[in-house]
């Protein structure tokens, strides 16, 4: 039995897919989501081996969402949409999975077949980065009960810790279900430290301490440390070399 999870702002279309694929006797729906956002969220809590997504959401879309997965944790998806030509032979061209609005249930029996057989020989995989934007213009946050959505360019730093990986800008942390690994290869933000990511554009100076250590200063006077194999690396982002 496979697990899925539904992402679809449109409630009554979400609800009604939901009740497709339990009644399929092949998947269980382990959960819904109204929103990209929340989805990630889920996706990261759940660990569905299928994703349907609609595509068209505001905000954040669902090749936004595909951008947004972990690689090294990436469900199968299959993407639910509205009559799109272009967007439909970009599947089909990448070998996705679609189904179009609104679905039907000899449509979405073929799609559960070979979900399933795929599951029986292990090949339950795609490969994202054909059809998955490569960069990140802003990114999902959640604090005080709303949902953010910061520009990439905005932000100053990353670091994660016990709770989370968060996210800093001159005005605001919040906190986002990306990792630090995703929004390294995502975004222009650098690794300084295992724990932190920083936005070159923000640094106002570098401090060179002891042993080879080093702190960056950013903009808006927030402390970070480098660690030794970082240093030389970020040194060279800002235009540094040699020992100054």
């Amino acid at each position: 039995m496979l697990a899925a999870l539904v992402i679809d702002d449109e409630q009554f279309a979400r609800e009604e897919l939901a009740d497709l694929l339990n009644e399929s006797g092949d998947i269980t729906v382990v959960g819904e989501a109204p929103n990209a956002i929340i989805g990630l969220k889920k996706i990261n809590e759940l660990r569905p081996d299928v994703v349907f997504v609609d595509i068209q959401m505001p905000q954040v879309t669902g090749l936004d969402l595909l951008s947004m997965l972990d690689p090294d944790n990436m469900p199968y998806v299959v993407f639910v949409t509205a009559y799109d030509q272009y967007a439909i032979q970009a599947f089909e061209d990448n070998a996705f999975d679609y189904l179009l609005k609104p679905v039907e249930p000899q449509r979405l029996t073929k799609t559960v077949q070979k979900l399933v057989r795929n599951a029986q020989k292990d090949t339950l995989q795609q490969n994202v980065a054909a059809i998955a934007s490569e960069s990140l213009a802003q990114i999902p946050c959640v604090g005080h009960n709303r949902i953010v959505l910061l520009p990439t360019h905005q932000v100053e730093s990353v670091y994660s810790d016990l709770s989370g990986v968060h996210v800093r800008s001159s005005t605001q942390t919040a906190s986002t279900q990306l990792t630090l690994k995703t929004l390294e290869e995502k975004t222009p933000l650098l690794r300084c430290h295992r724990q932190y990511l920083v936005n070159v554009q923000h640094i106002r100076e570098i401090k060179l301490l002891e042993n080879g250590l080093a702190e960056v200063v950013t903009i808006s006077d927030f402390t970070i440390p480098i660690s030794r194999r970082y240093l030389k690396i970020l040194k060279e982002a800002i235009g540094l070399t040699g020992n100054g």
